[in-house]
């Protein structure tokens, strides 16, 4: 045993490092330990992604949130490629603000957006490796690890990737944030973000006339002498990053100690989240996110049971801080009603003051007959109906939905009002891992999400 898993072992105080002493999921053989040290080296001298004000700034909006005031809005890939474009990144937000007007305007409360964007490269596996035609290969763990191709090349996993992951998302962040402050994001803009191929739509023409009421709206305070200047909210927007923080030698790599507070925080994006696989109380994952300041989530399956729920509260949140812990239920649609009652008593007769979130998302897949994994849009949406029921037969605050969407007009999930069938999958399928809403699907979601914060 190192010293690190002796002071570990002894109960010494966290550190970024004290994950290694417990025992860690999802992690993937390096072949060249050397060359992932050089690599792990180089990202620790590396300016911050983000900063811990921001994490702090994200954790107040999240205190609304579990207060009834705000709703969350956590949206994006399901696993980002190094190929990526400036249009990519644009048209996946130009969706997620659309959503959250819809969302706000239907609600009245405000929206926190939250993307799935600069740093979610890496995906949990069900199985180490993949055979085809009789040839085992490690499993494609993302672009952060290795390659799609079917090689041992390919699938080797390959250290330098997680510099790489970093640079992309540094131009991603850069994107975000002038897109986000300089103009792109602006409410008198919202028509502009209607999307060609979805503005014909059923769902299109909804929000033109939500437009049009908001651009009415805008004009009347315009008239009543409200000042509407570029530096009001009205302009600009908050706009958090967020990733499943699966591969722990880069955020640990990525964590620093703030220079204000001397707490420590995970700098490769303002919130992370813990996976249905990763979540053990006693394992790395928890171990090394609890240490970090910044607001965690945690994705909870069907079988989490009402102590392993309070267990994790305890362990990511013993102070009890509004606003630090997102619960993110993901059950399917088949089980939701009866699987997520005993979780919130459970955590409400603890006392802690979480942000409870609805992934109807994981719990719905399934391969369709051609072949293409794939979720049907009656499913997600019948896992969110089944979720608002819970609360409001629990008197709780349904406080979001986290979502796999992109801005593209691609095939992945079924139904909806275009009507994706399952021989259409084919024509654009084009997903790293799991099947996205798309875009028009996307803004039928927030329409009827809003019609049931609404009622």
């Amino acid at each position: 045993m190192d010293d690190l898993d002796l002071a570990s072992a002894q109960g010494s105080p966290w550190s970024p490092g004290s994950w290694r002493a417990m025992p860690a999921a999802q992690q993937p053989e390096w072949p060249d330990p050397d060359a992932l040290e050089r690599a792990l080296d180089r990202l620790r001298r590396l300016p911050p992604l983000v900063f811990a004000g921001e994490a702090r700034a994200l954790r107040d909006s999240l205190t609304a949130v579990a207060d009834g005031r705000a709703v969350l809005l956590q949206a994006g890939d399901c696993a980002e490629s190094f190929d990526f474009s400036a249009n990519s990144i644009r048209d996946k937000l130009r969706v997620i603000l659309q959503m959250a007007v819809v969302m706000t305007y239907g609600s009245g409360v405000p929206v926190v957006k939250v993307g799935r964007i600069a740093g979610q490269f890496a995906k949990p596996r069900s199985s180490a490796t993949e055979t085809r035609d009789g040839v085992e290969l490690p499993s494609f763990r993302g672009h952060i690890i290795n390659d799609p191709g079917f090689s041992a090349e390919a699938r080797a996993a390959d250290p330098n990737r997680l510099v790489d992951a970093y640079h992309q998302s540094t131009a991603a962040l850069n994107l975000l944030r002038a897109f986000t402050k300089g103009g792109f994001a602006d409410l008198t803009q919202v028509h502009a973000w209607n999307q060609e191929f979805v503005a014909a739509s059923p769902e299109g023409l909804n929000y033109e006339m939500l437009a049009n009421e908001i651009e009415r709206a805008l004009r009347f305070m315009a008239a009543c002498g409200i000042d509407l200047g570029k530096e009001s909210a009205l302009h600009q927007v908050d706009f958090w990053t967020s990733h499943e923080a699966l591969l722990l030698g880069w955020e640990e790599a990525l964590t620093r100690q703030d220079s204000l507070t001397g707490d420590w925080y995970d700098c490769s994006a303002h919130l992370l989240w813990i996976g249905e696989r990763t979540r053990q109380p006693d394992g790395a994952h928890v171990e090394f996110l609890a240490g970090v300041h910044n607001p965690i989530g945690v994705k909870l399956g069907p079988t989490a049971t009402p102590e392993e729920t309070v267990a994790l509260c305890a362990r990511l949140d013993p102070d009890r801080r509004p606003g630090r812990l997102v619960l993110i239920s993901r059950m399917g649609a088949e089980v939701v009603r009866d699987a997520l009652p005993p979780l919130l008593r459970a955590v409400r007769g603890a006392g802690h003051p979480v942000v409870w979130a609805c992934d109807p998302m994981h719990g719905n897949t399934f391969t369709s007959p051609s072949g293409y994994k794939t979720r049907q849009f009656e499913d997600v949406m019948e896992e969110i109906r089944g979720y608002f029921a819970v609360h409001r037969a629990e008197g709780s605050w349904p406080g979001g939905i986290h979502v796999e969407l992109t801005g593209d007009d691609v095939t992945e999930c079924l139904g909806g009002s275009g009507d994706v069938r399952s021989d259409h999958l084919q024509q654009r399928y084009e997903t790293m891992c799991d099947p996205r809403l798309n875009a028009r699907q996307s803004l039928d979601l927030a329409f009827q999400v809003a019609e049931l914060l609404r009622s």
